[in-house]
């Protein structure tokens, strides 16, 4: 089992913890983690494109002109596709772009993601993130003398000192554990988690 150091928000070495060789250390599969993060990214897409259909633009309750005797083409509504201001057909109608992905794929897929950063040694477990203040100084501090200025942090119990601290910094996030995912491992170069989140993530990945 792989045993990493356990860091204070100053950057000082507290004690160590061993880790779960079925979690972070697992086979790193890419295609696993490429087939959550689209799972992830499509269901967040917004299926809002809307157009409407014949029956559904204004106008068009009478026939335009008599059917014949004015020499032009005959038409029913004003409604009609081949109108300007008429109806679309087939246009988008709000579908949704949801996918489906079996649990252990996308538990399969979190545990490459673990192991790739312990691995490759953008991990770092501290004790706690709790901030006495919510000041975005003292946050940009704590990343600093971790030496993770663009990472995600993952908390056991998200505290609203870290989560207003940490707003305004766009290089990181702050994430509860409860909300870990694929897409926000990989987007950040450092994952930074404290006890409680390894805990809690050792518990709901093993078998």
């Amino acid at each position: 089992m792989p045993t990493v150091e356990v860091y204070n928000i100053e950057g000082v070495k507290v004690s160590e913890v061993t880790l779960s060789d079925e979690i972070f250390a697992s086979e790193v599969k890419p295609y696993l983690m490429h087939e959550a993060v689209v799972w992830q990214m499509s269901n967040h897409r917004q299926a809002t494109a809307k157009t409407k259909s014949r029956s559904e633009v204004s106008g068009g309750g009478r026939k335009p002109w008599k059917q014949k005797g004015t020499g032009r083409a005959r038409a029913g509504t004003i409604r009609s596709p081949l109108w300007k201001g008429g109806g679309v057909v087939f246009g988008p109608n709000g579908r949704s772009y949801g996918k489906k992905l079996p649990k252990k794929v996308r538990e399969s897929a979190l545990k490459s993601a673990l192991s790739m950063k312990a691995l490759g040694e953008g991990l770092k477990v501290v004790d706690t993130m709790a901030l006495s203040e919510s000041k975005t100084k003292r946050f940009v501090h704590a990343l600093q003398a971790l030496g993770m200025d663009n990472a995600l942090i993952v908390m056991g119990a998200m505290t609203p000192e870290a989560s207003l601290a940490s707003r305004n910094v766009n290089s990181s996030k702050v994430l509860d554990v409860k909300g870990l995912n694929v897409y926000d491992i990989l987007k950040y170069k450092g994952l930074v988690l404290d006890l409680e989140a390894v805990k809690y993530i050792e518990a709901r990945l093993s078998r």
